[in-house]
């Protein structure tokens, strides 16, 4: 979308970083960081009876896949 508003073509060998620079515009990696992280503090706000308080909290009995695990918010 950027490389069009820019109108820049592929043809022209311009990093799509040089071009959110240009426009001044965060990359989308950061700016789903900063969503997920303001989730998270609206989790930890929350009231401890609540439903997504309960799911942060718990633990989940049993043993886990010798795979290596999934990152969980507890590890981050």
């Amino acid at each position: 979308m950027l490389r069009w508003t820019a109108g820049v073509r592929h043809m022209d060998r311009i990093r799509n970083d040089a071009i959110r620079q240009k426009f001044g515009v965060a990359p989308i990696a950061d700016k789903m960081r900063e969503a997920r992280l303001q989730w998270y503090g609206h989790v930890l706000r929350g009231k401890e009876e609540s439903v997504r308080k309960m799911g942060h909290n718990c633990e989940v009995i049993g043993k886990r896949p010798r795979v290596r695990p999934k990152q969980r918010w507890a590890d981050t």
